[in-house]
């Protein structure tokens, strides 16, 4: 197939455009900014530069998007301009050319208010049945995003899937406090038990969806390492984390100790797969055992393609507060 990537110079628009061709695909990348992997630089909301790219296409892989660490740099026009404009724009010249699959890379931030249960209450059990609430304009693009996708295709009947992936940079976590209290390494490693993904596996869920979108023709899924935890186990997680991964994982402590690492006290939500894995025959490979292993083996918890595209950063600038500005509060 020949595949339109937008977003070709980011982290996973360059993942994507490494491993597509390898798989037999022609990839033709495009990006705002210049890099190895992008044929043609522009807007993807301009869209006499869209249409002009769009023709011969049988594929569309859309990863361009204006993110949270954003928010704080970024207006809120820009974020329409670019994450609804852009979607919108990319959505009706895919109709306009033919195109067999549209992907459209979303995100778990959409799920926003929803991922923080009251005091006291069971960690959230995040499935694509759990409504969205989001809490700032990165969400609420995404948001808009999605169900534009959604309208397009039952206007059109062109295939359209939303992949809504967790975390999966390589960068240094945007929260100040979480930085301060925990090694990034350790901060990842926890994350791969509920809200973490390797760049390999988000890759391999992207090649997954195209394969499966004509069958689906319309779908969400949530896109994270696959959990250990059960519905059952959600109070213990909240009240006592550490308790609760020793006993699935009584090897953890050791690994962890070497390091100087530990265990978050208490984890809010879990992310789950289990639609994709079904309904995409996705098989994520990465999860927090894999993680145990690499630790074991002295390795880098990461998969030769996240090391190899390494970190893209969010801003040509440096802030005060650290890798990123103080995001605005949204009112």
């Amino acid at each position: 197939m020949r595949i339109l990537v937008t977003g070709s110079a980011g982290h996973l628009g360059e993942a994507l455009m490494r491993t597509l061709p390898a798989a037999g695909h022609d990839a033709v990348g495009l990006d705002i900014r210049p890099s190895t992997f992008t044929h043609a630089v522009g807007s993807i909301a301009d869209r006499a530069f869209v249409e002009q790219w769009m023709r011969g296409i049988d594929a569309v892989l859309h990863t361009a998007t204006l993110h949270k660490p954003h928010v704080a740099t970024h207006s809120r026009q820009e974020f329409i301009d670019v994450n609804v404009s852009g979607t919108l724009a990319l959505l009706e010249a895919a109709v306009a050319a033919c195109v067999r699959a549209f992907v459209f890379t979303s995100t778990t931030s959409t799920f926003g208010g929803a991922l923080v249960p009251p005091a006291g209450a069971p960690a959230a059990w995040i499935t694509e049945d759990v409504v969205a609430v989001p809490k700032n304009i990165y969400g609420v693009t995404k948001v808009m995003a999605e169900n534009l996708c959604e309208l397009v295709h039952r206007a059109s009947r062109m295939p359209c899937l939303v992949l809504r992936t967790s975390r999966f940079f390589p960068e240094e976590d945007d929260s100040a406090a979480a930085r301060q209290r925990y090694a990034d390494g350790n901060l990842k490693a926890n994350e791969f038990l509920y809200r973490r993904a390797d760049i390999a596996d988000i890759v391999d869920a992207h090649v997954c969806a195209l394969d499966r979108a004509a069958d689906i023709g319309l779908g969400r899924y949530i896109i994270s390492a696959t959990t250990p935890f059960r519905v059952e186990d959600l109070q213990a997680l909240r009240n006592d984390a550490p308790a609760l991964v020793k006993r699935l994982f009584p090897q953890y402590e050791a690994l962890y100790g070497i390091r100087g690492w530990r265990m978050f006290p208490s984890v809010d939500r879990v992310y789950v797969n289990d639609r994709a894995r079904r309904e995409l025959g996705w098989i994520p490979k990465c999860d927090f055992a894999w993680v145990l292993d690499r630790l074991a083996t002295d390795q880098e918890p990461r998969s030769d393609l996240a090391r190899v595209v390494g970190s893209k950063g969010y801003h040509a600038q440096t802030f005060v507060e650290g890798p990123y500005p103080v995001e605005r509060v949204e009112n």
